[in-house]
């Protein structure tokens, strides 16, 4: 396990590196510390069900809402209010195309849950890559979520292979997940 500063200019093309090989790194959010592996990859997946202890959906991280516009198959009129919620660093869940992700994250009726971070490092590394990763705090299933480096390190430090180091981050709950249903947004977890 190997740590970098996220000032490092070399943070991006090493953080890129270990997805790319099938690896399991930590990056910083605007409001979690994320568990971030190519979403494609199955047995990278399987790294964060073990470190969470869960098999469930698990959210993905767009670039930008064009990216995110030709991953869905939704209205342009519903597309306007998704766009709107995800611009407020929100989780929105919406019906997706085929080969977005690995079958594994998908939620019923081939839905994903996508976010776009009010925080350069994750749209910086997803557009670099050109696919979206994982964004799933770091913690097991029930437990609180871990915003400082060192207890990370301390609890998951030899199931990831590279932990992006932004300091301790403010404590939060996560993102405000809404889930597009019969063209209306509900929130599901705030």
């Amino acid at each position: 396990m190997e740590s970098i500063s996220i000032d490092d200019k070399d943070a991006i093309h090493r953080a890129s590196k270990i997805i790319k090989s099938g690896g399991l790194i930590v990056y910083p959010t605007d409001t979690l510390y994320g568990l971030g592996v190519d979403s494609k990859n199955e047995s990278a997946i399987n790294k964060i069900n073990q470190i969470k202890n869960r098999k469930t959906p698990i959210s993905v991280i767009g670039w930008s809402i064009d990216v995110i516009t030709n991953w869905t198959n939704i209205s342009s009129h519903d597309l306007l209010m998704a766009n709107k919620i995800l611009t407020e660093s929100n989780t929105v869940i919406l019906p997706v195309k085929d080969n977005i992700v690995h079958a594994s994250i998908l939620g019923a009726n081939q839905t994903l849950g996508i976010r776009m971070p009010k925080y350069r490092f994750p749209i910086e590394l997803c557009h670099s890559l050109g696919f979206p990763i994982t964004t799933t705090s770091v913690n097991k299933t029930g437990d609180s979520p871990l915003n400082d480096p060192e207890l990370i390190i301390d609890q998951f430090g030899s199931k990831i292979d590279l932990i992006i180091d932004a300091g301790i981050l403010p404590a939060s709950s996560g993102s405000t997940i809404y889930k597009f249903n019969n063209s209306k947004f509900e929130i599901i977890r705030s």
